[in-house]
């Protein structure tokens, strides 16, 4: 009896071995995360080391929202004016003019809105005629600048149902109104370009189209070549016009490619929203370029999320090694710090915006 206990306790020992041993051989890519056994300096940032400005934010509830609770949370990161490029929400003036009177009464120096606009009637003979009345009338209320959301170009269409153009010549006296506004387009066009590739072992996104199969356009009908190729177009008939290209112009991943744009374009701005992770693969580079363009290049987060801002402090300022991304899907890769001179984080964090965004108080940051 006793020899019959002994060997059912070692098959259960062995059972409970194998049985592990499944697990791990079965376990899938997405689980696969292990910390790093990496020693190495590391510099934990909660807050910026400058004040900065946040050119690309988005408060959708802005009129009923409670500012003063989120200025709570701006002073924690070190953020000083926050833009809410959703000004108009989801295309309402009352909506526009709700979050101008919010920002008013709470505190008009730590907010700026842009406004928005609806594509959609651009068949209708009187459309340009009434966008571009509206365009006045939204900065004469306090509208500080022009946001272009990606489905123009991407999903927007005509009442033929026809996608609408970036640069389709009936937008062409927006773009310009803008200019003689003085007022900058942020414009957002197209997503990765993976996202149009296959998903599959030679796609570097595919564990963020696996987790978000929504955001793959492999069957979509317009290239991204086509859609970057037409917000280009815009640039070069528009030098007159200040554009912010949203999330580096999606050349992240080809900083020489992204300067010759650069070059192309003294008109173009461009930002880091939700495009940290490519500069912090690629330290050396990454500084080389941000060196180089330094008075062109805006901070931007993108989506309001305080917890994943220190990444981004941390891959500016720092010159720490192989720590990781706040979201493994959209980047399984590690990153590397840049340690940029202080010179240049100003003019990231908030110098360039206050050249390129009219009305935002300059009285706020050290100089």
């Amino acid at each position: 009896m006793k020899h019959f206990f002994l060997s059912a306790i070692i098959l259960s020992a062995v059972v409970a071995v194998a049985q592990e041993k499944q697990a791990v051989t079965t376990m899938d890519f997405e689980s696969y995360d292990p910390p790093s056994t990496l020693v190495v300096p590391e510099h934990k940032i909660s807050h910026a080391k400058y004040p900065f400005i946040d050119v690309h934010n988005h408060q959708f509830s802005m009129p009923s929202q409670d500012l003063t609770a989120l200025l709570k949370q701006m002073d924690a990161l070190n953020m000083k004016v926050m833009v809410n490029l959703s000004g108009r929400g989801r295309g309402s003036t009352e909506h526009l003019e709700g979050s101008l009177a919010n920002v008013r009464n709470t505190n008009p120096k730590r907010f700026i809105v842009f406004t928005n606009m609806d594509f959609s009637a651009i068949d209708d003979p009187l459309w340009q005629e009434r966008m571009l009345k509206q365009l006045e009338e939204d900065v004469k209320k306090g509208a500080n600048g022009l946001k272009i959301y990606k489905s123009l170009g991407m999903f927007t269409r005509d009442s033929k149902g026809k996608r609408i153009h970036i640069d389709d010549s009936r937008i062409d006296p927006i773009w310009k109104k803008c200019g003689e506004l003085g007022i900058p387009v942020l414009i957002h066009a197209a997503d990765p370009k993976s996202f149009w590739k296959p998903m599959d072992n030679n796609n570097e996104r595919w564990l963020e189209l696996k987790t978000h199969p929504e955001r793959s356009h492999a069957n979509d009908t317009v290239t991204w070549e086509k859609i970057i190729s037409e917000q280009h177009n815009i640039f070069k008939k528009h030098p007159k016009t200040k554009f912010i290209n949203a999330h580096l112009g999606w050349f992240g991943n080809d900083l020489q490619k992204l300067g010759e744009i650069m070059d192309k374009f003294p008109n173009m701005y461009t930002e880091i929203g939700a495009v940290i992770s490519e500069l912090g693969r690629q330290p050396k580079a990454a500084n080389t370029f941000l060196t180089k363009y330094q008075d062109r290049v805006l901070f931007g987060k993108d989506s309001w999320v305080p917890d994943e801002y220190p990444t981004y402090f941390r891959v500016l300022e720092t010159q720490d090694e192989y720590f990781p991304y706040h979201k493994r899907y959209h980047a399984f890769w590690r990153m590397y710090g840049l340690g940029l001179s202080d010179e240049i984080l100003k003019k990231i964090y908030y110098k360039n915006a206050l050249r390129v965004i009219p009305n935002i108080d300059a009285s706020q940051f050290p100089d």
